[in-house]
């Protein structure tokens, strides 16, 4: 029996392929996160849901019904430019842009926390001041829980870093698979969570206390 039951999961987005030979990290580093995308995200039934017990048996669990929040993208944060030193990220300025083209997710329900794993796939394109040859890619996931006066549950940054190719277009991967944040309590309508992604800079800006000790 397993020890994680895996609540409603609702459609995910298309299998990601090919992505290891585009990463920036090592091909064997680069492998194993495609292996885990794919085992994500790509197999089973795209609507999977436990069966409920049958009439007469122990008593329904209360978490039962749980969804798992869809993905959405935050509004301005679709994409993230960046310019030539002391520039702005506009026209024959800007060194590369990144956008978000595809997304999925899978929610586990471990006790009283549900375990949320988003799976990110977009592309970095080159700009006309020219791209370095590595990029990171600063993404913030959150847990928000909306209606009047939204409410921020959990929220995290993550980072990766591509290599450049010739052709000035990358695509990239970031698989986020700590996404922690308590069942929503009795009353509450869990079909008003929300996990909310985005590019977000301050995430390449070290946290204050992170520095490092002599």
């Amino acid at each position: 029996m397993r020890q994680t039951r895996v609540i409603r999961v609702g459609t995910l987005a298309v299998v990601l392929v090919a992505l290891g030979a585009a990463s920036a990290a090592p091909p064997a580093v680069a492998q194993s996160l495609t292996d885990r995308f794919k085992s994500l995200f790509g197999g089973g039934s795209d609507d999977k849901q436990e069966n409920l017990p049958a009439s007469g048996g122990p008593p329904a669990d209360p978490t039962d019904g749980l969804t798992c929040p869809p993905v959405n993208i935050r509004a301005g944060a679709s994409t993230y430019a960046v310019a030539a030193p002391g520039k702005q990220a506009v026209g024959n300025d800007v060194r590369f842009q990144a956008s978000i083209t595809k997304t999925a997710r899978e929610c586990n329900l471990n006790g009283s926390e549900i375990i949320g794993k988003i799976g990110i796939q977009g592309r970095v394109v080159a700009g006309p001041a020219g791209a370095p040859a590595t990029v990171d890619i600063p993404m913030r996931i959150a847990v928000v829980q909306g209606g009047i006066g939204e409410k921020v549950i959990a929220t995290k940054a993550y980072r990766t870093t591509v290599q450049m190719t010739a052709d000035g277009s990358v695509p990239f991967t970031i698989v986020a698979e700590d996404m922690v944040y308590p069942v929503p309590p009795p009353g509450t309508n869990s079909d008003n969570y929300v996990f909310y992604i985005g590019f977000d800079p301050q995430a390449l800006t070290p946290e204050r206390g992170a520095k490092k000790r002599k």
